[in-house]
């Protein structure tokens, strides 16, 4: 377990530290793109600095240091009440190192303990596979893009969206319409159609696990996060909402299951500071292998 607890450790400082690679190279291509002297332009060069000066000094690359969340995949057997108690002792390990912001209150008090740990938090997902491997990956999620998140049930008469493909388009750009920047975009959409309304945001949060150069498996989907990602670019709402061409880095769409009385359509909100990092594990509980 001592093991584990600097690997998590360690993969919490780089989480909130470092921009994964493939988030990198997507505000870069949005920088260039951008009209030369405008607001949009300067916001993302900002951006670029922040993400530098923060890998640079190992601190993290925004204030809120976001709900904490692990998703692991295991073998059966896998003692997952050890992981869990290693991963809350870390968690308040790497607040005390100043990797993790101490940010996580009491919902009733509004107290701050200065730990990050308590109910709900951080938040483990275990899924088990019956391959011998281990892999741990974690999600660090603002408050702010976490606010201009939405849900929408279909069909939804003002946005004159039925129960199709084309009614899922239209309120998966009206959540961006109505989020104009506030949830410190470029960001990134994670979305899940249909599901119950708690699964949906679940599975829509996991898509944020994708990278945002993967392409979709199913036909259909793969077509509707292109026809998203260019239509909410062309709306002018831009970097931070200043206007400009990137208001989306990446569109990312699954599928669930749902009721016949039920369709949901789960949007989450990714902010431009997409801090996701993932390990594989040795047997030891060191890490074999970077995931991002």
């Amino acid at each position: 377990m001592e093991k584990l607890a600097e690997t998590l450790i360690e993969l919490i400082r780089r989480t909130s530290v470092e921009i994964p690679d493939d988030v990198n190279r997507a505000l870069i291509a949005s920088l260039e793109a951008e009209k030369k002297g405008t607001i949009a332009e300067g916001a993302l060069k900002i951006i670029e600095q922040n993400i530098e000066l923060a890998k640079r000094k190992s601190q993290p690359i925004c204030q809120d240091t976001g709900s904490i969340i692990f998703y692991v995949d295991c073998p059966a057997g896998f003692d997952q009440l050890d992981f869990e108690a290693t991963a809350r002792a870390a968690v308040t390990a790497a607040t005390k190192k100043g990797f993790l912001r101490q940010n996580s209150v009491d919902s009733l008090t509004g107290k701050n303990d200065g730990t990050n740990v308590g109910p709900g938090a951080p938040t483990v997902h275990f899924h088990q596979h019956r391959a011998p491997e281990v892999s741990v990956r974690l999600m660090l999620k603002g408050g702010g893009c976490e606010n201009v998140g939405a849900q929408y049930s279909l069909p939804a008469e003002k946005l004159s969206a039925n129960r199709d493909l084309d009614g899922c388009r239209r309120v998966i750009l009206d959540a961006v319409l109505q989020a104009q920047g506030k949830g410190c975009g470029p960001g990134i959409l994670g979305v899940c159609i249909g599901g119950d309304r708690a699964t949906g945001y679940e599975f829509s949060k996991q898509q944020f696990l994708r990278t945002l150069e993967d392409r979709n498996a199913n036909a259909e989907l793969d077509a509707l996060e292109q026809d998203v990602l260019k239509t909410a670019n062309e709306l002018g709402i831009g970097p931070m909402g200043f206007g400009g061409k990137a208001t989306l880095l990446g569109v990312k769409i699954c599928a669930a299951n749902r009721l016949p009385a039920s369709f949901f359509v789960s949007v989450s909100y990714m902010c431009w500071a997409y801090r996701r990092q993932g390990v594989n594990l040795g047997a030891a509980g060191q890490i074999e292998k970077w995931l991002y």
